[in-house]
């Protein structure tokens, strides 16, 4: 009887961690996780350098979760 291996390939994961860097120009940034599948992120959050409501986009892949 011989055993043999089977290959199972890995499974990718279904969110990322991206960087979102604010559109103000000030170069504050945080980090948020999203669906692998969907488009890139935009979002209208609080900037304290600036003290005002600005867009954050996103800037980089950090890492899949």
């Amino acid at each position: 009887m011989f055993l043999t291996t089977v290959n199972l390939a890995k499974s990718k994961s279904k969110t990322i961690l991206v960087q979102m860097l604010s559109a103000a120009g000030t170069g504050y940034c945080f980090n948020v996780k999203r669906p692998r599948l969907k488009d890139k992120m935009v979002l209208r959050k609080h900037d304290p350098l600036v003290n005002k409501h600005v867009l954050f986009f996103e800037k980089k892949k950090i890492r899949s979760l």
